[in-house]
Order: C-alpha cells, then sequence, then structure tokens
C-alpha cells in the first residue's frame, strides 16, 4: 500500500512539473513570436532568370512552430500585392514577379525578383546578396542548356574572361568595384554553328561587409602604482545587418610600425611617454580570413594627452578593399613635426640718392646696436658705397648727354657751354680712375 501510495505521488509530482513546462513552453511562444524576425527566402535553383516553361522552388525558413502549440503556423506567400493560396513552407512557380512570404507574428521577407526570358541566351545571377569578400559566380546559359561556344563574359562593356565552351565566371573573393551591369555573348550550333549572340545585361551590386574604420579617442586611463597611464583609442566600424554576427579582429600601427597585430580586442593604450609626442596612429579592421581588410585615416596625439583627429585633413582613405593577403606591409613617411623658424629682422631700404641720416639720429628700423649683423646685412653695408658712387657718376652722366644732344641740335646757341663740357668730362675721367677721390664741381 505504502509502495503504491509512493508511486502515486511521484506520477503527480511529474504531472505537475509536465504542466508547469507546458506553461512555460507556451509563454516563451508568445514572448518570441512578438519579436520574430522577418524569416529568409531562398530559391532553388539559385538564379533569378529562368527559361520561359521552367520551374523553381521557393523555400521560406523563419520561425517554426513548438510541438506543443495548439495549432499549426501558416505560410502565407505573395506574387506582388496578390496572396496566394498556399500555406506550405515551400512552393513551386513559373510565373516571373516579386515574392514575398511570411509566417505568424513575423513581418515579411526580403523579396526574390523573378525573371523568365524567352531568348537564346541568358545570365544567370544569384539571388542572395553578395558580400565583400565572398565568392560572385555568374552563369551564360544556352536555351535548354544548349553547350555554348566561344564564351565572351562583360563586365560594363568590357570583356572580362573567354572561354571555348560553357563555364561559369567566378570572382573567389568579390570587392564592391566588382558592382557593375554584366553581360555574356557566345555562340551555339542549332543545327550548325549560330553567328555570336548576346544576352540581356544584368545589374550586380556587391554589398559593403563593414563600413571603414575610424580610430577615436575614448579617455585617458588613470596610473596605477609606479606604472604610467595613456590614452585609451578605439577602432570603431559598423557590420552591415544582414551580417552582424561576422566577428572581426583589429590591428594598430603608429606610422609603418605594427604596435599590436590582429586579435579580437577593438581598443588600444597609447603608453604616457609618447602621448608627449607628436604621433600619428592608425587602425586595420579585418575578418578572420583576412579576406576584407580596410584602414582607417590618420589619428594625431599632440601634448600631453591632447588627442587631435585628424580624420578628415590626413592621408585619403585606401580603397574599400584593403590589402589583400600576403601584400606586403604599407609604408609611410613620418611627417615633419612644426618648429617655430626664427623671423628675419627686414633691412631698411636704400633710396636711390643714397639716404643719410643726419648727425645724432639714429634710423627708426633696423636691428638693435647690440645685435650681430645677418649675412644679409653685412653684403648691403660692403656694397653701399660703390652704389652710391655709381648713382652719382650716372647722374652727372646724364646732364653731360642732355648738354651734347642740345649742342648737336643747335651748336651756335650755347658757345658759352664748350668749356664747362671739357672740365666735366675730365673730371668724370679722373673719378673712373680713382673713385675713392671723385669730386663734383658746381
Amino acid at each position: 500500500m505504502q509502495a503504491h501510495f509512493c508511486c502515486s505521488a511521484a506520477a503527480a509530482g511529474r504531472s505537475i512539473m509536465w504542466a508547469l513546462a507546458v506553461l512555460l513552453l507556451l509563454v516563451s511562444s508568445s514572448g518570441q513570436a512578438a519579436t520574430l524576425e522577418k524569416p529568409i527566402l531562398s530559391l532553388h535553383p539559385p538564379w533569378t532568370t529562368i527559361f520561359k516553361g521552367e520551374r523553381v522552388t521557393l523555400r521560406c525558413d523563419g520561425y517554426h512552430p513548438l510541438l506543443l502549440e495548439l495549432r499549426p503556423i501558416n505560410t502565407l506567400w505573395y506574387l506582388g500585392h496578390l496572396l496566394l493560396p498556399s500555406h506550405k513552407k515551400s512552393i513551386e512557380v513559373q510565373t516571373p514577379g516579386v515574392y514575398r512570404c511570411q509566417t505568424r507574428g513575423a513581418p515579411v521577407s526580403d523579396p526574390i525578383h523573378l525573371s523568365v526570358s524567352n531568348d537564346w541566351l541568358i545570365l544567370q545571377v544569384p539571388f542572395a546578396a553578395v558580400f565583400e569578400g565572398e565568392p560572385l559566380v555568374l552563369r551564360c546559359r544556352g536555351w535548354y542548356d544548349k553547350v555554348v561556344y566561344k564564351l565572351h563574359y562583360y563586365h560594363d562593356g568590357h570583356p572580362v574572361r573567354y572561354f571555348h565552351s560553357s563555364a561559369n565566371y567566378t570572382v573567389p573573393q568579390a570587392r564592391t568595384s566588382d558592382s557593375g551591369r554584366y553581360q555574356c555573348s557566345g555562340t551555339m550550333r542549332i543545327p550548325v554553328e549560330s553567328t555570336p549572340m548576346f544576352s540581356s545585361k544584368v545589374a550586380v551590386t556587391v554589398q559593403e561587409l563593414f563600413q571603414t574604420p575610424v580610430l577615436r579617442v575614448t579617455g585617458q586611463t588613470e596610473a596605477r602604482g609606479a606604472a604610467l597611464g595613456g590614452v585609451m583609442v578605439r577602432c570603431e566600424t559598423r557590420l552591415h545587418p544582414q551580417k552582424h554576427d561576422t566577428p572581426l579582429q583589429f590591428a594598430f600601427y603608429k606610422y609603418s610600425r605594427s604596435v599590436r597585430r590582429f586579435d579580437w580586442g577593438a581598443e588600444y593604450t597609447v603608453p604616457e611617454p609618447e602621448v608627449g609626442e607628436l604621433e600619428s596612429y592608425w587602425c586595420e579592421a579585418a575578418t578572420a580570413t583576412r579576406s576584407v581588410r580596410k584602414r582607417s585615416p590618420w589619428l594625431q596625439l599632440s601634448g600631453r594627452g591632447s588627442p587631435l583627429d585628424l580624420a578628415s585633413t590626413t592621408a585619403p582613405v585606401p580603397q574599400a578593399a584593403a590589402l589583400a593577403p600576403g601584400s606586403k606591409p604599407l609604408s609611410f613617411r613620418k611627417p615633419p613635426v612644426s618648429r617655430s623658424v626664427p623671423s628675419v629682422t627686414s633691412v631698411p631700404k636704400t633710396t636711390s640718392a643714397g639716404l643719410q641720416f643726419p648727425a645724432g639720429r639714429a634710423p627708426t628700423t633696423g636691428p638693435p646696436a647690440c645685435a650681430p649683423l645677418t649675412p644679409l646685412e653685412q653684403t648691403d653695408a660692403a656694397l653701399k658705397p660703390e652704389v652710391d658712387l655709381l648713382l652719382r657718376e650716372m647722374q652727372l652722366l646724364k646732364g653731360l648727354l642732355s648738354q651734347v644732344v642740345l649742342e648737336l641740335k643747335e651748336p651756335q646757341a650755347f658757345p658759352e657751354h664748350r668749356e664747362t663740357l671739357e672740365t666735366s668730362s675730365s673730371h668724370f675721367a679722373v673719378s673712373q680712375g680713382t673713385p675713392e677721390t671723385t669730386t663734383v664741381e658746381s
């Protein structure tokens, strides 16, 4: 009897626990339904363009019902704004248009554009978005899989790849520069080899995986014991919403020298002794496989712990897709530190007549009497007497030439000036031989 009572009590306890578990699952499922993410719509085979008469399968992956749910969760399908009659998880379609799906309590999925072609040649591109570092695969397909010969692929009108017969064009690690309009051309044997045929152009967009990083100062670290503090900097970037769970690694550099290699930390502490100098730092963000690497602009630290962000005035940022694995590290020249340049004392101007200051008066401009003469001032002092003498002789020569011109015009009108002219000429000849004893008679 006692054993039967114990078994009954144990069964009752298990029933209570089971009821509590069911209640918790129902509460959690109702709370989960309120915060569901939109379902993911996929296409099989994964090409957005098909030939007329072909069928493809659409699959809606999202919130799955719990086993304890009282009623199943239906899937809603939309073709444009038209609600389709199917409620299955996957459907087969052959009608062109924009497809979406939705599960109960969740938002509508991203669209898929399905195209149907009646051409001999089509270019098929993936239905899902292609991100940096991922492979980009294009397929040039002949009517109902006929072999295409002399196959050419074009990117924005330029040929990028040639194949003898049908083959896919693959970019192993796509970059944003691979975006553009693609096209293919080739010949087919129907029944003999045809002339070259071209497919329609298809737009392809390579999405940015994460933004170009920016190195920012986050704060000053405190000194602990005898150790010195420093400045904390952080390498900031943002992942695409569809790739928010992609892990990134970060590296930090001082000019072209690495101060910390790639790891999972996005922060770095600049030591205090280096903060006192004018130093420039930059960081690099990359995926774990280094398929995508991007570097930040310069961050310049000047003064004792005084950060100065030069992201907008320093060297320009490289292309979105940074160095490929295995390439040589970048080398940067250290920017010169600005230093104060001593001002050059202005030299007083000298007039054409050789200006002389009155006795007992000093010039109003110029260096102090006790200051040493600069090389420019010494040269000016040495050339001043010769320049003054040359100016006086040029004035005298000008007067003599004017008199000669007047006498040549009217020689009879100036008989009295001949003696003066001869005297002046003799004085001029003497002044050329001995400039230090040159005299001018009035």
